[in-house]
């Protein structure tokens, strides 16, 4: 069920569904997420039933400020306290150590928790107007089926689960990828995720340098070598190959998205945009209509090699590893 993201009386029933232990959908700058109250796990496995996510795949809590952080972190470390000032309200998720006893299920069972401030007003709303019924964060994962495409409108939501969900309409996501994911819980801080934020902005931030993944990371929101992707196989190819490719074995089942590719009239194809932000914002959008269309593969032009494109190059490579093997 669709409601006004701007109605207050609206927010003020998807508040009081949150505080009830129900889901509801809503708009953040990033994507649509499936909001649960993080602190009651009932309520958590609610999304991980609707969803199909394994229990064990932790969530991200999105809360109103620094403040409720601290209803879940057992600490802030001093680089995400400095990230925190930089980045929040924002597409910056951190992981800290979780308070003993606190959000168990949305963690995934893990020790740390994952911890994001949204910048939508309509998400800021939400969590105002729950924040005095005792909910001091949501659960809140991308408002899709496991594995799949990430909502970026409402209606893609909809879409996707039962008509009787409650879903704030807060309109087209700005930013259009996942938040980036930095580890703060070892003493230095490590990306886990990329997004819209370069490696760059966040070093700047943190005033330190940021390391790679290794074996002891906590696992993370998103970060399966398998994600994003539509039912139709998705290929990534350079843009000297994927011309040559489409030359040969073009077909009108077949969709491109592309910067430097053109189809003529008629063919399924869809321009990337030159800006990464802009790339980033139409993404997930792009790639649900070309789905939609009947196409039986989407081939994609590879991002260029600059970090401002790491977000996108990110959520097509896993979009492309769920039809490898």
């Amino acid at each position: 069920m669709l409601l006004n993201g701007q109605d207050p009386a609206e927010l003020r029933r998807a508040a009081e569904a949150l505080a009830a232990g129900e889901l509801v959908g809503l708009p953040t700058e990033t994507v649509y997420g499936l909001a649960a109250r993080a602190d009651v796990d009932a309520a958590v496995a609610k999304i991980f039933a609707a969803k199909g996510r394994p229990a064990d795949h932790p969530l991200i809590v999105h809360v109103l400020d620094a403040e409720d952080a601290l209803h879940f972190a057992a600490e802030l470390p001093p680089v995400a306290r400095r990230l925190i000032a930089a980045f929040w309200p924002g597409p910056l998720t951190l992981i800290v150590p979780r308070r003993e006893g606190v959000a168990a299920a949305a963690a995934g069972g893990q020790g740390t928790i994952g911890l994001r401030c949204p910048a939508h007003p309509v998400a800021r709303a939400l969590l105002e107007a729950a924040r005095p019924l005792g909910v001091h964060g949501v659960a809140a994962p991308s408002a899709n089926r496991f594995g799949r495409i990430s909502p970026t409108r409402a209606r893609h939501v909809i879409e996707e689960f039962e008509p009787g969900l409650l879903v704030l309409d807060g309109g087209d996501c700005d930013v259009g990828i996942e938040s980036s994911i930095v580890d703060c819980s070892r003493g230095h801080p490590v990306l886990l995720r990329p997004g819209v934020l370069t490696p760059a902005q966040i070093e700047a931030a943190a005033g330190e340098p940021l390391r790679l993944p290794d074996g002891e990371a906590p696992r993370a929101s998103g970060t399966l070598a398998a994600h994003y992707a539509p039912r139709a196989r998705v290929r990534l190819f350079t843009g000297d190959d994927l011309a040559e490719q489409v030359a040969k074995h073009w077909s009108p089942t077949l969709a491109v998205y592309s910067r430097t590719v053109a189809l003529g009239a008629g063919a399924l194809m869809q321009r990337m945009p030159d800006d990464a932000l802009a790339a980033a914002q139409q993404l997930f959008a792009v790639l649900r209509e070309l789905d939609a269309s009947g196409a039986s593969e989407i081939w994609i032009e590879e991002p260029p090699p600059d970090r401002a494109w790491d977000g996108v190059r990110d959520r097509l490579s896993r979009a492309a590893a769920a039809f490898k093997g």
